[in-house]
């Protein structure tokens, strides 16, 4: 059982750390997609873990928008990918835990949690450097990730059909 949701249909949930180089990427989108989308639900949130539950919570939809660094691809390689994409590998510690461990506990405790879930994420080649720059390729797929986040969102029901 899930509790029915009473606030917004959609949150863009913008991950990161605007100190952090290639990091701050989701929170230039999140600037742009407030921009051009009035009234949209944007979150920005440097927590991770256990600490994204309040930002997890209390919408049907919700828009991820993060940095990923594989090592497997270049900067600014983007990947789409829906919550059921992914197979989760629980870690050996509450330190490990993620965004998906965090929904499944949410709904395990019968949570406001969102029944749909979509991450986009760009390939980062630096996030830790402490006021590092954003790499070019990864700033320069800002205005493409806040184009998809604005079509996504204003589409999204038929986008996750």
């Amino acid at each position: 059982m899930t509790v029915p949701s009473t606030g917004p249909s959609l949150r863009i949930l913008a991950l990161g750390n605007d100190i952090l180089g290639d990091d701050a990427f989701a929170f230039l989108v999140a600037q742009r997609v407030r921009e051009r989308i009035p009234g949209v639900e944007v979150t920005c949130s440097s927590a991770s873990g256990f600490h994204l539950l309040d930002d997890l919570l209390g919408v049907e939809r919700l828009l991820v928008v993060d940095t990923v660094m594989t090592g497997t691809a270049p900067p600014g390689t983007v990947y789409v990918v829906r919550e059921g994409d992914l197979e989760v590998t629980p870690g050996n510690s509450p330190h490990y835990t993620g965004i998906f461990e965090t929904l499944s506990l949410a709904r395990a405790l019968h949570l406001n949690a969102p029944r749909e879930v979509l991450i986009i994420a760009v390939e980062a080649a630096d996030c830790l450097t402490v006021g590092g720059p954003m790499h070019p390729a990864v700033e320069a797929v800002v205005p493409v990730i806040a184009e998809m986040v604005e079509s996504t969102s204003r589409n999204f029901a038929s986008d996750f059909s």
